[in-house]
């Protein structure tokens, strides 16, 4: 799994944000199974990719949800 970077993160949809959220999810879900199972996986760092990743996803998915009230006030007062 490739790393996102955060102007990739910001250029998508919120639709695309979730969709990718889930894939990445569901992908670390995967990696921690095997690593579990003992079968050993190809890229131990891959799991702590994963998880950056999806921290980035979701700080940003935080910030614009903290930002989106303050822009909504402006709009209104103006």
């Amino acid at each position: 799994m490739a790393i996102i970077t955060v102007t990739e993160i910001r250029e998508m949809r919120p639709e695309e944000r979730k969709r990718k959220l889930n894939e990445l999810r569901a992908e670390l879900a995967k990696q921690r199974a095997a690593m579990m199972s003992g079968a050993g996986i190809e890229n131990p760092s891959a799991i702590r990719a994963l998880r950056r990743s999806i921290a980035r996803i979701l700080t940003i998915v935080n910030e614009e949800a903290r930002l989106a009230p303050a822009d909504m006030e402006e709009g209104e007062t103006s």
